[in-house]
């Protein structure tokens, strides 16, 4: 790899500790501290993403870059360091956070001159662990690395894996937070992202009056990731918040289309580029439930629910408003924009959803479609992924009861048949509105509903294979991710067996790490 590629512009702008001191503390008016990764001495490679790295700019992998994957053995020109920022974690102000398991290469740039942030995941303590040692386990790391390429492949903005690789020691971690900690091996995750950059990071300097270093930040991040924004004085920092809003409503349209549930969406967790970030306790939707949340944490209130992560993602935006506030200084504006932010995502979901059943228009009466739908879905304990799968033979030798049996986690019942029924007939006549062909229909729908979501059950026993020292499944999950919107293993498309009902890491996780 053309490690000599990577620069640390960040250090050179803005404020930071250049102690390299690891001990967790509060680094006031800071932006970043400078960290080294903790050294691993038996590190053992387990996946890196050759695409990847050859797209950012980093080229072939070689023997002696494995090395580097787990942070040891640095270049010189790699100096390494971790960002603080803060945020509002459940609803509640958390102060000054920072990157707790993360550490920055720095930044590489490819051949078009596209510039990729590079960090460690799992590398060690810093200055914002918090009390904890900085490590990850295989099992949160392997969730993250395949679940932001198969976000990635399902087209979706996402911060992206390059290396997973063993760190040769033992982590102990208490997953279910019940008081019962156990040893797992430790693991250490390259991932990259054209910026890192959250609400949390703007929070902070905002939180702590450092106006002037609010506003070269927001420049930094205009001149570098905003380049359509041409305006000058405050109406360039109003045109900023505005992409934020739009970037962050598609981000959600795109969850919701896919039955992507985050788990944990604190400010802190929330990218200005509009990207899935942070994966911890997520899921994909097994039975559509707007209620669905995927974190354990997360009860009883349900806060970061399937069905109210657009609505958390306006109250973030709040909060940025806030912190932007000192640049922009109109109040009115900010309302405005919030408010619109509403209106702007209601329309972007009902063409989301008129995409995923095939109508090439959103028509008077659609609205009232779709809440009967997803109605009727959520009481039949419908598959999300495999409910659209099966719609498209919607004219093909239609049978209640096989439908029923293939996308419901219930019982077959006469009941349940007569809804289906009563729904499929209301959504032929639907179709019967569409000014497009049938052909044309299916390939809309096609292209919006994916026939492989990488399921909880599926990593689960990923997981545990690779524990072992086996990689079958996991080199299919590989393939099938990469063509998320075709049938490339037919043994991933059906529900979820039964006998991982109720397993802890199936369905719903801690944020234990």
């Amino acid at each position: 790899m053309n490690l000599q590629n990577i620069t640390q512009q960040y250090l050179e702008l803005f404020p930071g500790d250049f102690s390299g001191n690891p001990m967790q503390r509060q680094t006031p008016k800071m932006l970043f501290a400078t960290i080294s990764p903790a050294g691993f001495e038996n590190p053992e490679m387990i996946i890196f993403n050759d695409n990847l790295s050859d797209e950012i700019g980093l080229g072939t992998l070689e023997t002696q870059d494995l090395d580097f994957l787990v942070g040891n053995n640095l270049p010189k020109n790699v100096k390494t360091y971790a960002t603080a920022y803060a945020g509002h974690q459940f609803g509640n102000w958390a102060g000054q956070l920072g990157d707790g398991r993360a550490i920055f290469a720095g930044e590489v740039k490819n051949n078009a001159g596209k510039t990729t942030e590079i960090q460690w995941k799992g590398a060690g303590a810093t200055p914002y662990s918090r009390f904890a040692d900085g490590r990850a386990v295989l099992r949160s790391s392997l969730r993250e690395y395949l679940m932001s390429e198969a976000i990635f492949h399902l087209k979706i903005p996402t911060t992206r894996a390059l290396s997973l690789t063993f760190t040769g020691e033992e982590v102990v971690r208490d997953i279910m937070y019940n008081g019962n900690p156990k040893p797992e091996k430790g693991a250490v995750m390259i991932r990259t992202a054209e910026s890192f950059l959250r609400f949390g990071h703007f929070e902070l300097l905002s939180a702590q009056k450092e106006t002037e270093t609010l506003k070269k930040l927001a420049d930094f991040v205009i001149q570098n990731y905003f380049p359509e924004i041409t305006s000058e004085g405050t109406q360039k920092y109003k045109d900023f918040f505005e992409s934020i809003c739009q970037k962050t409503a598609d981000l959600m349209v795109d969850w919701l289309r896919v039955g992507f549930v985050h788990g944990v969406m604190n400010t802190d967790n929330m990218s200005i580029l509009g990207l899935t970030m942070d994966y911890g306790p997520f899921s994909m939707m097994d039975e559509f439930d707007l209620n669905f949340t995927s974190n354990t944490t997360d009860l009883p209130g349900k806060r970061y629910a399937f069905g109210k992560q657009a609505q958390i993602s306006q109250w973030n935006l709040w909060q940025l408003a806030n912190s932007l506030f000192p640049l922009i200084q109109d109040e009115k504006f900010l309302e405005d924009v919030l408010n619109d932010y509403s209106s702007y995502f209601w329309e972007k979901h009902d063409k989301m959803l008129a995409s995923k059943f095939g109508f090439d228009k959103v028509l008077q009466g659609d609205e009232t479609f779709f809440v009967e739908a997803q109605t009727m879905m959520q009481e039949l304990k419908l598959d999300y992924t495999l409910f659209f799968t099966e719609l498209e033979k919607i004219n093909k030798n239609f049978e209640l009861m096989e439908f029923l049996e293939k996308v419901s986690y219930l019982p077959y019942s006469n009941e349940n048949g007569v809804k289906l029924k009563y729904f499929v007939e209301k959504y032929q006549s639907r179709l019967a509105r569409n000014t497009i062909s049938f052909e044309e229909t299916l390939a809309l729908m096609r292209r919006n509903n994916p026939k492989f979501t990488l399921r909880n059950y599926l990593l689960f026993d990923c997981i545990k294979e690779l524990e072992i020292g086996k990689r079958d499944l996991l080199e299919k999950l590989l393939k099938a991710l990469e063509n998320p919107y075709q049938e490339v293993f037919p043994e991933f498309s059906a529900k979820r067996p039964s006998k991982y009902d109720g397993i802890p890491g199936c369905g719903m996780l801690s944020c234990s790490s």
